[in-house]
């Protein structure tokens, strides 16, 4: 999936204020915050920044470990995604990310569902 066109590009503040304030609502969340209770969240928020800053057309480095064996030790439900997809495209729009961004990283977020959801966890959703 290509980045949205460099006329686009978040800056990397901008995308490091995203992703710090994802992550603060994500370990809040009544829903999947429980997740977080025992994650460094500094360092979860950098990680965040690295993969989307990649992913919106920067050259950084993402230094996490790959999607499937960061998220293993956790069974996540479809409605667990679900919630972290709604918690984005608020942060997004608070944001006021522009429209190209906003669809390219959700699509993104989306395109990941079967690296990170439980294959035999229902559906919540």
């Amino acid at each position: 999936m290509d980045a949205p066109s460099s006329s686009t590009l978040l800056p990397l503040d901008r995308i490091r204020a995203i992703t710090r304030e994802l992550v603060t609502r994500m370990s809040k969340d009544l829903m999947i915050g429980f997740f977080f209770a025992k994650v460094d969240l500094e360092r979860l928020a950098e990680l965040e920044h690295q993969h989307a800053a990649r992913l919106l057309g920067h050259d950084v480095v993402y230094e996490g470990r790959p999607l499937e064996a960061a998220h293993f030790p956790r069974r996540i439900f479809g409605g667990q995604f679900d919630r972290r997809v709604v918690l984005l495209r608020e942060v997004l729009a608070r944001h006021a990310v522009p429209d190209a961004v906003r669809d390219h990283w959700l699509a993104h977020t989306e395109s990941q569902r079967d690296r990170v959801v439980e294959p035999s966890a229902p559906d919540c959703g």
